[in-house]
């Protein structure tokens, strides 16, 4: 061995070369050929990771701004499915129950001991009181609407007298139910557009119009008739009844208007 390097170290190659043949190594040729080759294929790093640069945060005094940490960016952050989350504070995980006392609700599950809330099932009803006079019960009813009674539902669709000014009816024109629905002026819905007409006295009118309606207020038949208009008082709808009160009534009618003839006869015999 120390031949061996010694022969590494003359000047002579041919030594060399027969010396360093000697050695048992995976490389075949000679230091002739040994020598340094260009590599054709440019130097790829595989191995370069790019470091993912931490933002930094800036901690603030909670008592004098209300803010705890506020992250310092001068970037637009994208979504991806890796940075995807709920806000810090706003998932909160469910109490478990029935799992030991350890959880906190583990021996009744928060129910109590015994009684009819602690059983599985509907429960007690709303408004039940334990067999006493509930309070729904306890009120007094109210009238009208704000009791439930049909006395507090609207019978008409109003229409003021400034509304029919400010439609721009002109002189002579026909005003009802229809024609102010054409107009827009009234947008009956539901259960209203069943409902008749009925003209209010708010405001003047300063045309004169033929109208026809339900029902007229006092006030407002008295203007309409001072301007002029027509005023046209529709039957309202019969309600149904039986055949048999039917022809009940249609007597009655017939008997009372005899009745109201002879009066009429009598009265004017005595003046002839």
């Amino acid at each position: 061995m120390a031949a061996s390097l010694l022969s590494l170290s003359s000047p002579n190659p041919s030594t060399n070369t027969r010396h360093l043949r000697q050695f048992s190594s995976h490389f075949k040729g000679n230091v002739a050929t040994l020598k340094a080759c260009p590599c054709p294929f440019t130097s790829t790093n595989l191995c370069h990771h790019k470091s993912k640069q931490r933002q930094p945060l800036l901690v603030l005094n909670s008592v004098a701004s209300g803010v705890q940490l506020s992250p310092i960016s001068n970037q637009n952050v994208r979504f991806r499915l890796d940075n995807l989350g709920p806000q810090p504070g706003s998932r909160k995980k469910s109490k478990r129950k029935g799992r030991g006392h350890a959880a906190g609700q583990g021996g009744s599950c928060g129910f109590g001991m015994r009684g009819q809330k602690s059983r599985s099932g509907p429960g007690v009803r709303r408004g039940f009181e334990g067999g006493q006079m509930p309070l729904y019960r306890r009120l007094p009813k109210l009238r009208g609407i704000a009791g439930g009674m049909s006395a507090g539902l609207p019978k008409y669709i109003p229409v003021n007298l400034k509304d029919l000014e400010d439609a721009g009816f002109q002189e002579g024109e026909e005003v009802s139910l229809e024609s102010l629905k054409k107009r827009g002026l009234i947008n009956p819905s539901g259960r209203e557009r069943r409902l008749p007409l009925k003209i209010l006295g708010d405001g003047e009118l300063s045309v004169k119009l033929d109208i026809k309606a339900r029902a007229f207020s006092a006030a407002a038949k008295e203007k309409l008739e001072a301007a002029g208009c027509s005023l046209t008082v529709l039957p309202g709808r019969k309600k149904w009844v039986k055949p048999s009160v039917a022809k009940n009534l249609a007597r009655a009618d017939e008997y009372f208007a005899k009745k109201r003839a002879a009066a009429a006869a009598s009265a004017d015999s005595p003046s002839s």
